[in-house]
């Protein structure tokens, strides 16, 4: 049962979904899910449990088990956690603002039984159901479901209707392969089933929604269809569910050590704490590695070891972290980072599978960031920019096994750090690069999971954007030649080509100017020079687009400035004999920038 922002009419929801099965004689489990409600819905939730019994009386004929998420994920964020906190052989799923009362469970039990079905979800649609509906919603609802039927093919008239019953094997297989988190979370589930084999019917149900419905947002619109359109692309282009893998389990509760290799404490430093503070998963130790001794004020009552390194490169503190810590598996996570709720839970899940050697996930720029900052978080995002690599920089996408991921946000099995050495000190950066190269070598996988998620603030365009872009594509230039196993990809050596172009267009030109005739030279120059100028510029304003005139221009001269600067220092690297690896405190120390709330005064 998700929960959110239902503080007002969450006892009295509960204490009737209680009673019903109670009345029955149903031995039932119920997991209601706080969602991160900002209105106190879990704290009413934890006064629930202080003084009900059947939260701790586990003879009761409904045993209550509540699970209250630190911060907002999105119901498919919700579901997943009251799965993963349920043992029922049968799962039903059931809103929390109880749209649709409980008492309809014996239609679902009935259809599936009748009908031998895995899956038997409620539709406004069947002949018996009784809705009050307003129309506008029935609209959009039909039209939202004609399109489903067409292209994506179940065999339904209705996924949105918040009750659902599974019987359990079939809803762990299709959550295992889940990549939607929102409003299209419930055709994604449906469909990865149905394609698995699931027999799906529907039941009945009883709807009054009022008058509490009113216009649907442009944004919700939005973000519906582009989630539809990514299942239809996942189920019937890619083939993804079908060959999707479900993490398999470790066969315990492993320790992770979270290591965080820093200058010295700062504002970044305490909200990366807080973040792993908020861990749904709880068995960790943090290693937190800063130039000199020190407490930072959020280290609270966290399993919290600090050892001072000195002045010394990133990859020197990771070492000196992997050598210290005492978990089956490491997680680097960079101080100017912060995890999502979920971040270990989902991670660890990949290491029961032993060819599963390292995890990842992306690192996506923080709401909160300043103008400039979110500006080169939006160049990074950009298609033109990151390439096919986009998935480190944005959530959602496809699960995958990549061969390089950087060190802000990565889990490593401790035996395998141990086995090579840890990181390379001889380079910074890159030695993230050459960790996940040792990695490969020793035929084990990195897993990129979309759901492993920390926030990552951004350096502000253009000057810190440029240093950190220029110095990552010298070390790729110089690793192309030097480590090509898992650098020598086409991508990177398109920026320069780019540079190369514009550094020959000035030549040419003047020769076609002086070649004697003004028409040819025209048409020549207007093929040579114009036309691939002109589709570049097509594609930048096309893919940086945004209705915000000032984020669009900045989005558009960043990714130009990107290109041309990661292609000059891509060259110098390709061509140079050493790379430097001195270190360089510029853009590194979290210490001297300022934080969201003074960037934006």
């Amino acid at each position: 049962m998700p929960l959110f922002n239902l503080s007002q009419s969450v006892e009295a929801n509960l204490r009737e979904t209680v009673e019903l099965y109670e009345k029955h004689g149903v031995r039932t489990e119920l997991v209601p899910v706080d969602d991160g409600s900002s209105d106190g819905t879990g704290a009413k939730l934890r006064e629930i449990a202080a003084s009900d019994p059947r939260f701790s009386d586990e003879n009761s004929t409904v045993v209550i088990h509540p699970v209250i998420l630190e911060k907002n994920g999105g119901k498919g964020s919700a579901l997943r956690a009251g799965y993963e906190a349920s043992n029922g052989e049968y799962e039903m799923l059931l809103d929390g603002d109880l749209d649709i009362k409980p008492r309809q469970t014996p239609y679902f039990f009935e259809a599936m039984v009748k009908n031998n079905a895995d899956i038997v979800v409620g539709s406004k649609r069947h002949a018996r159901s009784v809705v009050q509906y307003p129309w506008h919603r029935r609209l959009v609802s039909w039209v939202y479901f004609t399109i489903v039927r067409i292209f994506i093919g179940l065999p339904i008239t209705d996924t949105q209707t918040g009750m659902k019953l599974f019987r359990r094997g079939i809803l762990g297989e299709a959550l295992g392969r889940m990549l939607v988190k929102t409003y299209a979370f419930d055709l994604e589930l449906l469909s990865i089933a149905h394609q698995r084999g699931a027999k799906i019917v529907e039941a009945p149900v009883v709807i009054r929604f009022g008058n509490k419905f009113g216009a649907l947002k442009s944004s919700t619109v939005k973000t519906m269809a582009w989630d539809s359109l990514a299942v239809f692309y996942r189920l019937r282009i890619l083939k993804y569910y079908a060959h999707a893998e479900v993490p398999k389990k470790m066969d315990h509760d492993p320790l992770v050590s979270i290591v965080i290799a820093c200058p010295a404490p700062s504002w970044m430093l305490d909200e990366c704490l807080r973040g792993i503070d908020g861990q749904s998963c709880r068995n960790f130790e943090v290693v937190v590695l800063p130039d000199e001794e020190c407490r930072p004020p959020a280290a609270g009552r966290l399993p919290l070891r600090i050892i001072p390194t000195g002045k010394v490169r990133p990859a020197e503190k990771r070492n000196l972290g992997i050598r210290e810590a005492k978990g089956e598996i490491v997680a680097f996570i960079d101080d100017d980072a912060y995890p999502e709720a979920h971040w270990l839970e989902y991670a660890i899940k990949y290491f029961g599978d032993e060819s599963v050697g390292a995890v990842g996930g992306p690192g996506v720029t923080p709401p909160n960031d300043g103008f400039l900052a979110r500006a080169g978080g939006r160049v990074y995002d950009n298609i033109l920019v990151s390439g096919n690599y986009r998935y480190r920089y944005k959530s959602g996408g496809i699960r995958r096994d990549v061969d390089d991921y950087p060190s802000c946000n990565l889990f490593v099995r401790k035996s395998l750090l141990d086995s090579f050495g840890g990181y390379r000190t001889d380079f910074w950066p890159g030695e993230d690069t050459l960790l996940c190269k040792d990695i490969i070598d020793a035929k084990k996988r990195i897993v990129y999971d979309p759901w492993v998620i920390v926030n990552h603030h951004r350096r502000p365009l253009f000057g810190a954007h440029l240093r950190q872009l220029g110095r990552y594509a010298f070390h790729r230039g110089y690793f192309v030649k030097r480590f090509p196993s898992n650098s020598l990809h086409l991508s990177y050596f398109v920026p320069s080509a780019f540079v190369l172009y514009l550094v020959a267009c000035v030549p040419l030109a003047f020769a076609l100017m002086n070649a004697g005739r003004i028409e040819t030279v025209q048409g020549m120059a207007g093929n040579v020079l114009i036309m691939p100028l002109l589709g570049y510029t097509a594609l930048l304003l096309v893919t940086t687009f945004t209705w915000r005139l000032p984020t669009w221009i900045l989005t558009m001269l960043g990714v130009f400035a990107s290109h041309v600067w990661y292609g000059i220092r891509f060259m110098q690297g390709l061509c140079a004999k050493k790379a430097p690896c001195e270190f360089i405190g510029q853009d590194h120390a979290p210490a001297n920038r300022q934080s969201p709330a003074a960037n934006r005064q």
